[in-house]
Formats: structure tokens, C-alpha cells, sequence
């Protein structure tokens, strides 16, 4: 692992560097903790309490054991074997959470962002998956892996563990769901009824594993049989401990507020309710936060996006805002959600519905016909949608005329005829705005989503591939407009907000891609840093090319993940030089965020605003709810989706390999787009091994290649739900 070639000079770092004639503080009862840390790096070795009172003159040791305290648990100070008090950093210890995997083995993230490092099953025995740890590096292993220590867990990620309850020789307890947590959790003898051996259970740990003793829990809720309708989605809600239960005071805050707005809520807003505005979002949707308006101006286009005024009704301080806060965003499992505010406000007051009156910040774009925006302006605005329309229908009457079809959606007469009008135009915007979006580079890999559709029953009656349409793409790419202007006026006010950033591919991802793409055939130019373009020319190239699914696979592995920062840095992706999140503060709470920040922009004193120093840990949360959630939704589809196939054991069907690695082949269905694993083991009679550069397994003895790309037929061999994996078995010829 690399160190920093040189440290920033002290006199710049820390103010209290050592020097002659240096000032001692006068006594006090204890230092500051930042002026701890700070006295602490300049000394030349660790200290023990009793000389840090006696240098700095402490006339409360009380209170400076319980700051020493403290700082070690956050591991901002370390206490080594002879009981001294030192700097991690000073001590070349590592900040970072544990990443586990279901092998038993593990890695160690660093907060940093530098190279992963290896833990071994032996370190693992006195961690779980995310926690957070101090550790130093021990040396290489025999793979060439830099690996890690454990020092110390400075924060246990996981209090409660949802799996099977089991018991074995007079033992109970709980296999976690989630095979990186690695252990089997004890359960404390309980006096509650006990549940059945394989009902699935939530227990809260009571003592974290350590010293290979493994974790000891008490069982705090029977959720009920493995296989039963909706059991997938509260696995999901309890393993990632996702709020789901408004608090009471919620309810009584909700009291307060109207069906519909009131004619007073309209004072010093313009009034857009004649505008033919309207709402394009799936058949299921029901939180309608966005509408749109388009028509031709000056050779160019006006286009108008308004977004709810969720501001306007969620106050800073407020109970719904501190709810809103926890949450998040709004988790869409297939059959279920979990708003970040409560139904009455996300799919009512704040829903932008048909032939009702609505509050909205609207941002009014005029865009030039070269998909430039010339102008820009936010305001509030009282609305009136004109029609919920779905992407079907819209696609339908715009992008498809030759099978246009009457819209039902649309009002009667010159009302649905200027809808249409607007649909047109907005039409016609898009493709400005689409070869925009080339011309700068963004990136857009098309790929198969899976859908599933449910029985009325609720049991899971299919799995079909969810088709993008160009409609889609012409609401996305109006509110990343909106979201664009958004960044760029905040910014030039100078007025503290979050902003989406997406960082270029790390150093470490490009130096597994470069020689992949070179093994392709491909011959990346940049010499240092890709820019977004290099990648979207990438992309192009191969588009016609047999593994064009292989690079573009390997081209997004390569990407960094997008977060939530206090300052903007840039959009990698989108290849954008500013972005934030605006359009949708329904069920982001980042977006709430822009708002108020916009509104302050606006010369609202009601708006509040957060310190810049708590935007910093806002952005932290906001990002961790944002991860929280995806991870919660795959886990649901994956599991739902093994329950469908759980009935078909035993088919064949048609698919193409869709990844190569040391252990196997992950395969996708043609129908039902699914993926599944055939192991390597199963593969026939020869030892076969990975090429990752050529992303190939290729046969020892009798050459045979197994390729991305590759088209194959498949039995379904098994269905594992106890850890939601699908067992394929290649068939012969393939």
C-alpha cells in the first residue's frame, strides 16, 4: 500500500507545532478535543495520561480520562499495550469498514479510498460485515494482496440479524439471512414462546463476536414461515434495520395539515393552473412529483418542469422533517413501498394529481434548438396537471406516430389538443437535448431489467424484461436539465447545498480495465485521467461488435459510485460540470434539501437552511440511506425471484453467458430474465481456468472457451432460498 510521499508541513497542518520558547497553555480543567489532537501530533512519541495532565496542566483529570475516552472510541486516539495515547495516523493504523464476503474471508475499505486489504477468516472471527475498525498493515500475502490487523472496532454495524431459527443440541439460535455475517448467532434462553425450527426470526445482538466466540442475541420477533407472501420484503426491511413505522407524533403533525391546498397558500405565487401541464410516470406510480409543459419559443423551446413544493409544507425542525431525515428516500420494493413521507403527503397533498390545485417550484428553461440553455429562472408556482399520462401512452402519440393511438388520459377538446401540442414539442426537445448528450460524452449503457408481476394473491406470477422507452428518456433528460440549472444557480449564489457528484474511475479500477480493453482489440488514448467521452467513444465502438455486452459490462465495474457531497465536484457520468438532485423531493430527501436552498436563493426567510458544517454529515447519511435502499431492493427482487423459479427445477432453458469468473459462469435467461450460477465443478470433463484479462474460461486439455457473449442452454438445477442463489447446469452442445 502506498504512503503519502510527504506530509503537509506542520506549521500548516497543526498550529502547535514544537519550537523554543513555545507557549504552554494556562491551566484549565481539560483541553478542547481539537486542541488535544492537535498538541498530541507535534509530541514525538505516545503519552500516557498522567503526562498529558502534567504538560498541559489539567486540573480535571476526571474530565480528561473521560475525553481520552471518548476519542478512542471514535479512533481519533489509540491506546497501545503500555497504556499510551497516540495518533493513528502517527502510527500508520488504518481507518475503515469491513467488507465480508460468504467465504469467511474479508477486506477492509479504507475511509481514504486507497486499495482494499485482505482480512483473514482468523481476523474475521471478532468482526461482522460493515463494521467499523482500526487496523495496520501485517504484510503481503501469497496472492500479492496487501493484508490487514485488526486493532481495534471502533463501531459494530450490525444489532440485529434476521435468518432461520434452528436448534441443535439443546442450542438455540439464528442463521443469519445474510451469509456475509459469517456467524450463527447464540440465543439467550428466553421465556417468550419459542418459534418453529426454520421460521424466519429478527434477533438483537447482545454481545458482538470476539476471540472466535461467536454473537449472542436475544430473539425479539417471529416474523413467520420462509416462503410466505411478503416475507421477502420484511427479511429485506429488518436485516437493513429500515425505518417502516411512522413514530405518534408524526400522526399528530399530519392533523395539522390539508387535503388540498388553500386558496391563501396561493398568495405571491404565479398562477400556471390554465398551463397544460402533465404528469409521465410508470402504470403504478401514485407519488406524482414532477410535471412538465413544453412549447417551441425564439427557434429554440420553453420548457417548464414543476416539482411539488414539498418545502413548503415539511418545515426544518419539524417532526415530519426529522422522520423524513431517518428515512431517507423512499424504498420501492416490486409490490410494496416504503415512503420517505407518510402516504397523505407523498401520494395526496404533495401529489401532483389531475385537475387539482397544486403548490410547485417550477424551474423555466428556455433552450436554445442546439439543446443549450439559454435561460433560466426558479419561482413558485400554484398548478393544475392536465393528465396523468403513463410512458406507454406518450410513447404511443409522439414517439411512435405510425401506431399512434387516441390517449384516454388526455381532457376533451382545445384542453387535450394543447397537451398534445406540448408532447409534440417536448418531442422534438428531446432530440436537441439527446445529441447534446453525445456531443459532451454521458455516458448511457442500456441494459434488461427484470419486472416482476404479481397474482392477485401476491405470489409472483411472472418475471418479464422491463422495456426503456424513448419516453423515458425525455423525462429524464428534462430533469436533468431541471437538476442542471438547479447546481448552477445555487452555485453562483453562493448559497450551501448538497450536490450529486460522480468522481472519475479511481486510479485502482483503471489499472484492471486498461489491459482488459487492450486484450479486446481496443486502444485507450487517455494518458492519466479518462474523460467521460473516451468511455461513450468506447462504448460506440463496440456497439456492433459480438462482446460489445462484455465491455460495456466492464466499462460500468469501472465506474466510481455517485454520492452526496457538500461541494460540487462534477458529474463523471451525466459528463457534466455541475448537478445536483431537484426533481424529486417526494422521495429524496437530498432534493428537499435544493429546495429550501433554492428557496433561500429566492428570498424565503421560512425556509431554513442547514449549517455548512452539518451539511457534511447530511451528505454522509443521505448517501448511506440512498445505498441502504438499493441494497434492500435487489436483495427483494433476487429472493422473489428464486421463489418463481423454485416450481421449475429441473426446465431447460435458452440464455447467454453473462459473466466469467474463477468459479464459474453467471448465465441470464432469455425468459425470464434472470441470472443464475454454473459452477466450474459442473463444467464438463476437463480443468478449466480464468483469463482475466480476456474474461475467458478456457479448458486445459481440450481448449474449450466459455466467453461473455456466449449463447448456451441451461438446466435449472436448483433453488437455494436459504441464501437466494440459482444452481444452473450447462447442457451439451452448447
Amino acid at each position: 500500500m502506498t504512503q503519502p510521499s510527504k506530509r503537509p508541513h506542520r506549521s500548516a497542518r497543526h498550529p502547535l507545532r514544537r519550537r523554543s520558547g513555545a507557549r504552554q497553555p494556562p491551566a484549565a480543567p481539560a483541553p478542547s478535543d481539537h486542541y488535544l489532537i492537535g498538541w498530541l501530533y507535534v509530541q514525538g512519541r505516545p503519552l500516557g495520561g498522567d503526562e498529558i495532565a502534567a504538560a498541559l496542566q489539567v486540573t480535571d483529570r476526571a474530565a480528561l480520562d473521560r475525553l481520552l475516552a471518548d476519542l478512542t472510541a471514535a479512533g481519533r486516539v489509540v491506546r497501545n499495550r503500555r497504556g499510551a495515547f497516540g495518533l493513528p495516523e502517527r502510527m500508520d493504523l488504518i481507518h475503515g469498514r469491513v467488507h465480508a464476503s460468504a467465504e469467511g474471508h474479508g477486506h477492509v475499505v479504507p475511509d481514504e479510498g486507497e486499495p482494499w486489504l485482505y482480512l483473514s477468516p482468523r481476523e474475521m472471527r471478532q468482526v461482522m460485515h460493515g463494521d467499523r475498525i482500526l487496523c495496520c498493515i501485517t504484510g503481503l500475502d501469497r496472492r500479492g494482496r496487501p493484508t490487514a490487523q485488526i486493532v481495534e472496532v471502533l463501531e459494530r454495524a450490525v444489532s440485529k440479524v434476521v435468518g432461520r431459527y434452528l436448534e441443535r443440541g439443546g442450542v438455540a439460535f439464528v442463521a443469519p439471512d445474510d451469509p456475509r455475517l459469517g456467524f450463527d448467532v447464540v440465543l439467550r434462553a428466553s421465556e417468550a414462546a419459542q418459534p418453529s425450527p426454520g421460521q424466519i426470526v429478527v434477533a438483537r445482538i447482545v454481545e458482538p463476536p470476539q476471540d472466535g466466540a461467536p454473537p449472542v442475541g436475544v430473539l425479539e420477533r417471529v416474523l413467520g414461515e420462509a416462503g410466505a407472501p411478503g416475507m421477502a420484503v420484511e427479511i429485506a426491511i429488518h436485516s437493513h434495520e429500515l425505518p417502516h413505522e411512522w413514530p405518534p407524533e408524526v400522526a399528530a403533525e399530519m392533523a395539522g395539515l390539508p387535503d388540498d391546498p388553500a386558496v391563501d397558500d396561493f398568495a405571491g405565487r404565479d398562477d400556471l393552473q390554465a398551463l397544460p401541464l402533465v404528469t409521465i410516470d410508470g402504470p403504478e406510480a401514485r407519488d406524482f412529483d414532477d410535471a412538465v409543459y413544453c412549447a417551441p419559443a425564439g427557434g429554440g423551446w420553453r420548457l417548464i418542469v414543476a416539482i411539488a413544493d414539498v418545502a413548503y409544507y415539511v418545515r426544518p425542525g419539524s417532526v415530519l422533517d426529522a422522520a423524513a431525515r431517518g428515512r431517507g428516500t423512499s424504498v420501492y420494493f416490486p409490490n410494496r413501498v416504503l415512503p420517505m413521507l407518510p402516504e397523505a403527503v407523498s401520494n395526496g397533498l404533495c401529489s401532483l394529481k389531475p385537475e387539482r390545485p397544486r403548490l410547485a417550484l417550477v424551474c423555466d428553461m428556455h433552450i436554445d434548438r442546439h439543446g443549450e440553455v439559454e435561460a433560466s429562472r426558479f419561482y413558485r408556482a400554484v398548478i393544475r396537471s392536465h393528465a396523468r399520462l403513463t410512458y406507454q401512452q406518450v410513447e404511443q402519440s409522439v414517439a411512435a406516430p405510425e401506431a399512434r393511438q387516441d390517449i384516454s388520459a388526455l381532457p376533451a377538446g382545445a384542453e387535450g389538443a394543447a397537451v398534445g401540442d406540448s408532447l409534440r414539442a417536448f418531442y422534438r426537445l428531446w432530440q436537441a437535448l439527446d445529441r447534446r448528450r453525445r456531443r459532451r460524452g454521458a455516458l448511457d449503457f442500456d441494459s434488461r431489467e427484470a419486472k416482476i408481476v404479481f397474482a392477485e394473491n401476491g405470489e409472483v406470477a411472472d418475471v418479464v424484461v422491463a422495456e426503456r422507452l424513448t419516453a423515458h428518456r425525455m423525462i429524464e433528460e428534462a430533469m436533468i436539465t431541471a437538476n442542471v440549472c438547479a447546481a448552477r444557480t445555487l452555485l453562483a449564489a453562493e448559497i450551501p447545498a448538497l450536490y450529486r457528484v460522480h468522481h472519475p474511475p479511481p486510479p485502482v479500477k483503471l489499472e484492471t480495465l486498461v489491459p482488459f480493453l487492450r486484450a479486446q482489440g481496443l486502444k485507450p488514448d487517455w494518458k492519466e485521467r479518462p474523460a467521460p467521452a473516451d468511455f461513450a467513444a468506447l462504448a460506440e465502438a463496440v456497439r456492433d461488435r459480438p462482446n460489445h455486452d462484455l465491455v460495456h459490462a466492464m466499462l460500468l465495474r469501472a465506474q466510481a459510485l455517485a454520492v452526496y457531497l457538500p461541494v460540487n465536484e462534477g458529474h463523471f457520468g451525466l459528463a457534466l460540470d455541475a448537478y445536483c438532485h431537484f426533481t424529486s423531493p417526494i422521495r429524496r430527501y437530498p432534493d428537499l434539501l435544493v429546495h429550501r436552498a433554492l428557496l433561500r436563493h429566492l428570498g424565503d426567510g421560512t425556509a431554513g437552511g442547514e449549517r455548512p458544517t452539518a451539511l457534511g454529515d447530511l451528505a454522509e447519511h443521505c448517501s448511506f440511506t440512498e445505498r441502504r435502499a438499493e441494497e434492500a431492493e435487489r436483495q427483494v427482487r433476487q429472493r422473489l425471484m428464486c421463489v418463481y423459479l423454485k416450481g421449475r427445477v429441473g426446465e431447460v432453458f435458452a440464455g447467454m453467458v453473462s459473466g466469467v469468473t474463477g468459479f464459474g459462469l453467471f448465465v441470464e435467461l432469455a425468459a425470464p430474465p434472470v441470472s443464475g450460477l454454473v459452477h466450474i465443478s459442473t463444467l464438463p470433463g476437463d480443468y478449466y481456468h480464468f483469463d482475466p484479462l480476456a474474461q475467458h474460461l478456457r479448458g486445459e486439455r481440450s481448449g474449450r472457451l466459455y466467453r461473455w457473449g456466449d449463447a448456451v442452454r441451461v438446466r435449472l438445477a436448483a433453488v437455494r432460498l436459504e441464501d437466494d442463489k440459482i444452481d444452473l447446469e450447462l447442457l451439451e452442445p452448447v
